[in-house]
């Protein structure tokens, strides 16, 4: 599944209202459908790797506020896109993951990119927990 976007208003750094809500429980089912045709896909432990990078990421960048790391997060960012291919060439991650991977880190592009897609990603997981009790 590809975010179209994260921000009802980006000048204005309005998130879409339903960000955290419908399109993350959308995503969340969309997931799960892959899981549930291939038992391979997605299981929460991988999907899980991911988001922890995602947390340690921005969790650096509010450690420290300046241009010089954002510059040194920013292509880390970028190393997910190949990281969640591979997994996907490994047969553990569906290609709707890679979508939702590659579309939400080419949006960002500041700080305040990367903590709404963090709270994005926290409320799929949440989500992604309740439609995936135990694999």
């Amino acid at each position: 599944m590809k975010i179209s976007s994260f921000w009802k208003n980006r000048e204005r750094k309005v998130v879409d209202p339903k960000l955290f809500s419908e399109t993350a429980e959308k995503l969340a089912k969309e997931l799960k459908q892959d899981y549930d045709k291939n038992k391979k896909l997605n299981k929460r432990s991988q999907i899980r790797k991911f988001y922890d990078e995602i947390v340690k990421l921005n969790q650096l960048k509010t450690q420290q506020k300046d241009q010089q790391n954002w510059e040194y997060i920013l292509p880390l960012l970028h190393m997910l896109i190949p990281k969640a291919v591979y997994a996907q060439g490994r047969g553990l991650v569906s290609e709707n993951f890679v979508d939702f991977i590659r579309s939400s880190v080419t949006q960002i592009k500041t700080p305040d990119d990367l903590s709404v897609f963090a709270d994005f990603f926290e409320a799929f997981m949440g989500f992604y927990r309740y439609y995936m009790p135990s694999n």
